[in-house]
């Protein structure tokens, strides 16, 4: 019994030393002012699993903005129906769409027949041109990139507290400080396809299901760190991120 107790001191010692080294450890960094980083904020996570729970303040447009989903898509596979409402704790569906109902087809062969005409295919109607206007009329200083340091956007310098303009006719589809890394965001909605997006703003001069035009003001530029005064400007199409430049007019403004 004496070895026995002897064995299991140690082991509570060696348990005790290891606590009191993490812990240790946890007290010198946050004296020091290095924090451990949360990576993800659980957005890849819940991406990898399938499905979002919705949060206060979501909206089926932010949601499908913070994955990169096309909202229409995001709707059918939800089963959601316009004008889109959801509801807290709402479990999301990111991944796939819906099922599809037809069984597979057998193969058959195709009985030689008289060829007929083929009428010509009409395709719908394109949504109307956007006249697109820039938001703030600042020079580029951070340019839209999909490789190395990835740039959804475009960020333009501008003055703390100076108007945000809208950058095409739509209407505000989300306005709030739900998404990491935006601040506080303002999502329009163009047409069916296009979304513009303002983020890191002091303040929000719009609401969630305001119609605004191209130019009115729907924000106030806020900071993103010490004298980086700058709005962050996205344009998407279908949920995928496109380079601003390519849509809005030439203007003095140079891009870095």
């Amino acid at each position: 019994m004496s070895s026995f107790f002897k064995l299991a001191t140690m082991q509570m010692c060696q348990k005790t030393i290891v606590l009191s080294l993490a812990l240790f450890g946890l007290v010198a960094c946050q004296s020091s002012g290095i924090y451990v980083p949360v990576i993800g904020s659980g957005e890849s996570g819940a991406y990898a699993k399938g499905y979002y729970t919705v949060q206060s303040g979501d909206t089926l447009y932010s949601i499908a903005f913070r994955y990169g989903l096309d909202y229409k898509k995001l709707a059918r596979s939800n089963k959601i129906a316009p004008p889109y409402t959801i509801f807290v704790n709402q479990r999301i569906r990111l991944k796939g769409a819906l099922p599809k109902r037809s069984a597979p087809r057998q193969k058959t062969i195709a009985k030689s027949s008289p060829q007929k005409t083929k009428k010509p295919v009409t395709r719908k109607t394109q949504a109307p041109k956007l006249n697109w206007q820039w938001p703030v009329p600042g020079e580029v200083v951070l340019a839209f990139s999909t490789t190395g340091k990835v740039n959804k956007g475009i960020d333009i310098r501008g003055g703390l507290g100076e108007s945000v303009a809208a950058a095409a006719d739509g209407v505000v589809v989300y306005a709030g400080g739900g998404l990491r890394g935006y601040g506080k965001l303002v999502i329009v909605k163009h047409n069916d396809h296009f979304l513009s997006a303002y983020g890191h703003n002091r303040a929000i001069l719009v609401k969630e299901g305001e119609k605004v035009k191209g130019g009115q003001v729907v924000a106030e530029i806020g900071s993103s760190g010490p004298g980086q005064e700058m709005l962050h400007f996205e344009i998407r199409r279908d949920g995928k991120p496109e380079d601003p430049l390519l849509y809005l007019p030439k203007k003095a403004g140079k891009s870095n």
